[in-house]
C-alpha cells in the first residue's frame, strides 16, 4: 500500500469513528436522563418546557418523549422507546440503558481494532442466544386468580398497592380472552381525575358531557344508538339550493330526517351517541323526548361503547332503516351518568362484550398525570404478564442470561466473538444500575449475584435494594413479565445495530420547489 493510499485508508477510519463516536455519545446521553429512575430506588426527572409548565415523573417513555433532542442517533433511541411502550407498554427505561451500554461496548471495540461488521456479527449471536435463554427461564401465569398477576401490577405500578388492586380487578372483569385480542390495550381503559375516587367498573367512559341540561343526566335501562357519522340532514349543494328542484330535494331531506328522528323517539331510544355534529332540529326533537345526547365523542370511545352494549355503529343514511332493522342495531347498558364535574359520561353494565374502566383518583392537578402513567405501566405490564408469562425481575433474569451468553462466547468463530460482549454486557447493566441507584457499588453486589446464581443454578437470585443481601426474586414478589424483558433486550440491539452501522454523517440538503421541479422535468 502506498502512502496516499495509506493515507486515505487512515482517513476513511478516523471518519468512520468519529461518526461512531459521535452517535455513541447521543445515545449515551439519553440512557443517562432515564438511567437514574430505574428500580425501586430510582428517583424522578423535573422536565420545564420554556413557558415553565412542569413535569415531575418516574416514567421512562414520558422523559424521553419529552425532552428536548435534537441529535439524529438520540431521536432514533426515543423512536424505539416509543415502539416499546406501544408493543408492551413498559420496559423503555431498560431498554435504552441496554442499548447505551451497547452501543459504548461496540464503539470500544471498534476502537481497539474489531471490525465494525464483525461486532455487529457477534452481536446477533449473542442477541439470538439471549432471547431464547430468557424465555426459557419463563414462568407461566395460571390464570387471572394466579397470585402473580397482583405482583406485577405491584412492581410495574411502583409499589402503588392502591393502583395495582385496581389493575388486577379490571383485568379479571375484561377476561382472558379480551386480554388475549392484539388489538386490545388494557391500558386503554385507564383514567385519572383529579378528585376523583379510586374505582374500577363493568363499563366505558365517554370524556364529552349531553349536549344540553334539558336533557336528562341519568338514565336506567337505556338503549343506546351509536352513530359513525354526523347527525344531521343530508346536505344540499349551495348551487342547487338556488333552483327550484333543488330547493324542493332539500326540503324533502329535512322531513325525511325529521321522520326519522320520530322513528328513534318511537323505539324509545334514550342515548345517542354521536361521532360529529348534530343538527339543530336533531338536538330540538331528542331534547323534547328526553333523549341524551353526546356529539363529537372520539371514534376509539365511540367503538368501545358499541362494542360494551351491544350496538351496531351505523351511518345517517342508516336511519333510513325500517323500524325492525333499526331496532335491531341498537344496543342496552344498565345504568347512564353524566359526570358535570368530570365532564364525563358513565356507561355502566351493557349488554354487550364485558369491558372495564379503571378509575384512578388524584388530590392534585400536579399528579393526575403520574398516577395515570403508573397505572397504565402496571395495566400493561399485566396484560403481558398474561399473554408470554414471567420472570424474576430486579435484573435478576438479565443476569442470568448474560452468564448463559458468556458460555457460549467460545463457540463463536473468529473476530466475532467479541461482538458478543456487547450483549454480555448490557444484559449486566439493568442490575448494576438498580444497585447504584440504592447506593451500593454495582460491581461487588454484581459479583455477589453472579456467585450465587453459580452456586444455586438459579435465575432467581438477585440483590434487595434495601439490604443489599443477595435474595430470591421470586420469593421477594419481585417479577417482570416476560414479553416486556424480550422486547426491551430486541428493541436495545436494534438500536445498537443501527448506530454501529452508521459509517458516515452527511448533512442532508433541503430540496426546494425549484430543485423538485427540475428533477421531475428531467
Amino acid at each position: 500500500m502506498s502512502l496516499k493510499q495509506q493515507a486515505a485508508h487512515g482517513s476513511d477510519v478516523n471518519e468512520q469513528m468519529g461518526a461512531l463516536v459521535t452517535n455513541a455519545a447521543a445515545v449515551r446521553a439519553i440512557a443517562s436522563a432515564v438511567e437514574g429512575t430505574l428500580g425501586p430506588k430510582g428517583l424522578d426527572t423535573m422536565l420545564v418546557d420554556r413557558f415553565g409548565d412542569v413535569i415531575i415523573t418516574n416514567d421512562g417513555v414520558t422523559i424521553l418523549t419529552r425532552m428536548e433532542a435534537t441529535h439524529p442517533a438520540a431521536r432514533m433511541v426515543i423512536n424505539i422507546a416509543k415502539a416499546q411502550e406501544e408493543e408492551v407498554g413498559d420496559g423503555t427505561t431498560t431498554a435504552t440503558i441496554m442499548a447505551g451500554q451497547m452501543v459504548g461496548t461496540g464503539v470500544e471495540l471498534v476502537a481497539r481494532g474489531v471490525p465494525v461488521s464483525r461486532v455487529i456479527e457477534g452481536l446477533r449471536i449473542g442477541l439470538r442466544h439471549a432471547l431464547q435463554s430468557m424465555r426459557d427461564a419463563a414462568l407461566p401465569v395460571d390464570g387471572l386468580d394466579d397470585p402473580k398477576v397482583g405482583q406485577v401490577a405491584l412492581v410495574a405500578g411502583r409499589e402503588h398497592g392502591d393502583i395495582a388492586d385496581l389493575v388486577a380487578k379490571a383485568a379479571t372483569l375484561v377476561g382472558e380472552e379480551k386480554l388475549a385480542e392484539r388489538n386490545f390495550k388494557l391500558a386503554d381503559i385507564v383514567t385519572a381525575q383529579e378528585g376523583a375516587e379510586n374505582e374500577v367498573f363493568q363499563g366505558v367512559i365517554v370524556n364529552k358531557q349531553r349536549m344540553n341540561r334539558q336533557m336528562p343526566d341519568r338514565l336506567e335501562e337505556a338503549s343506546v344508538l351509536v352513530v359513525d357519522d354526523a347527525l344531521e340532514p343530508e346536505e344540499v349543494e349551495d348551487e342547487a339550493l338556488g333552483t327550484e328542484l333543488g330547493f324542493a330535494r332539500y326540503i324533502e331531506l329535512q322531513d325525511e330526517f325529521r321522520s326519522n328522528l320520530r322513528k328513534l323517539v318511537d323505539l324509545r331510544v334514550s342515548l345517542v351517541l354521536v361521532d360529529r355534529g348534530v343538527s339543530d332540529m336533531a338536538e330540538e326533537i331528542l331534547t323534547d323526548a328526553g333523549v341524551m345526547v353526546v356529539q363529537r365523542v372520539l371514534n376509539k370511545e365511540l367503538r368501545r361503547a358499541a362494542e360494551h352494549t351491544g350496538a351496531r355503529m351505523i351511518k345517517r343514511t342508516g336511519l333510513k332503516k325500517p323500524t325492525e332493522e333499526l331496532a335491531a342495531c341498537l344496543g342496552r347498558v344498565h345504568l347512564v351518568e353524566d359526570d358535570e364535574k368530570l365532564e364525563q359520561v358513565w356507561l355502566r353494565d351493557g349488554t354487550g362484550k364485558p369491558m372495564a374502566t379503571i378509575v384512578v383518583g388524584a388530590a392534585t392537578e400536579e399528579v393526575v398525570g403520574e398516577r395515570e402513567r403508573i397505572a397504565k405501566d402496571a395495566a400493561g405490564a399485566v396484560q403481558a404478564a398474561i399473554r408470554g408469562g414471567v420472570v424474576p425481575g430486579g435484573g435478576a433474569t438479565e443476569l442470568w442470561v448474560a452468564q448463559q451468553v458468556e458460555r457460549m462466547r467460545p463457540s463463536v468463530k473468529g473476530m466475532a466473538a467479541h461482538g458478543v460482549d456487547c450483549v454480555v454486557e448490557a444484559l449486566k447493566r439493568p442490575l448494576a444500575q438498580i444497585v447504584a441507584n440504592a447506593g451500593f457499588n454495582p460491581l461487588e453486589k454484581i459479583g455477589d449475584a453472579v456467585s450465587a446464581q453459580s452456586e444455586s443454578g438459579r435465575p432467581s437470585l438477585g440483590i434487595d435494594t434495601d439490604t443489599g443481601q443477595v435474595v430470591d426474586m421470586l420469593e421477594a414478589g419481585v417479577i417482570d413479565p416476560t414479553l416486556v424483558k424480550t422486547h426491551a433486550l430486541r428493541a436495545a440491539g436494534e438500536i445498537a445495530e443501527a448506530i454501529l452501522r452508521i459509517d458516515t454523517i452527511i448533512k442532508k440538503r433541503e430540496d426546494s420547489q425549484n430543485d423538485k421541479g427540475m428533477m421531475d422535468n428531467g
